[in-house]
């Protein structure tokens, strides 16, 4: 068959849907398409290649050396003609709605304060947000991007690093002239240690002493659902906690907040990446807009990158 005949696109398309999907059935099911055409169809490609590119058994798929190959650069070819295509496109600018999940600290502190901005960059794009310190399920939710913060378990999700963050015990200086500072582990004893009530939160603090971490257990009178509620009975004078550096940066530069016990910090950090489903070379324009200005805004330490002066410009449609 001449080449100009062939719809190759079509066959690169059909064949990375049944590869992702694990399936002729599933895939034909994303094609719109009957498992047996999409079978011809791959049959008919292996035949052109002069290669075969799966082994077919009835429980698996598994893909052959020359079908990983042709995989991997089928997949680089599509991203490239969707690219072309957008930018061949009239009003070519990434447009819709981008759902994204995150901690209610980062949200409030470094997502939010960045919004306008992103706004006015992309103004075809509306975003969803929703704030929770619970780690959601994103095809549950229906995200497209959300936060994680601290190490990340192994999962079918793809994690983009936008930085990382210390912790810190902090209290108001209202508090510790009533209580006192702490200036020995020891000393935390007599004091009124805050923590969370989510359900991966961490029970202890570590503190390093004499070479080794030493947990001290967290047991205050009132503990929070998440990390800005803590920081608002911190800063109400309530008691000690340990937050991210992030969080309450700008509080401890205005001297709302103190750092206690800093000799005995560990110097721990926590990883913060945007996760997304899906694979990096195949991800929506506008989808890839937002993980390509959180990447440029998002500090090392997990702060905004903020320039007040640039949101002037920004007007509702």
């Amino acid at each position: 068959m001449p080449r100009s005949e062939v719809n190759r696109s079509g066959e690169m398309e059909a064949f990375v849907q049944v590869v992702d999907r694990g399936s002729f059935s599933a895939g034909a099911r994303a094609l719109g398409m009957t498992p047996s055409a999409v079978s011809k169809l791959i049959g008919r490609l292996e035949a052109r290649l002069g290669a075969q590119l799966v082994h077919r058994s009835t429980r698996k798929l598994q893909l052959t050396a020359e079908g990983q190959l042709f995989y991997e650069r089928s997949v680089r070819v599509l991203a490239d003609m969707d690219e072309a295509e957008r930018c061949a496109a009239a009003g070519a600018a990434p447009s819709g709605r981008v759902s994204i999940n995150a901690s209610v600290p980062f949200g409030q502190q470094v997502l939010i304060p960045l919004v306008p901005r992103f706004l006015e960059l992309h103004p075809q794009i509306t975003l969803n947000i929703v704030l929770t310190d619970r780690v959601v399920d994103l095809m549950e939710e229906r995200a497209d991007v959300a936060i994680r913060w601290g190490a990340l378990p192994p999962s079918d999700l793809v994690a983009r690093r936008l930085g990382a963050t210390g912790q810190a015990i902090v209290g108001a200086p209202a508090y510790l002239a009533r209580y006192g500072t702490p200036y020995t582990p020891e000393e935390l004893e007599a004091h009124n240690r805050l923590g969370f009530t989510y359900r991966r939160s961490v029970p202890d603090w570590p503190l390093a002493v004499d070479g080794r971490v030493v947990d001290i257990p967290v047991n205050g009178n009132v503990r929070a659902g998440d990390g800005e509620a803590l920081r608002a009975l911190l800063l109400a004078g309530v008691g000690l906690g340990r937050l991210s550096l992030y969080q309450v940066q700008a509080d401890l530069d205005a001297g709302r907040l103190v750092p206690v016990l800093e000799d005995f910090n560990p110097g721990d950090t926590a990883p913060i990446h945007a996760v997304y489903l899906g694979k990096p070379g195949r991800l929506p324009a506008r989808v890839r807009a937002l993980l390509d200005f959180l990447s440029a805004h998002v500090l090392a330490d997990g702060r905004p990158r903020l320039a007040p002066a640039a949101f002037g410009n920004f007007h509702w449609q």
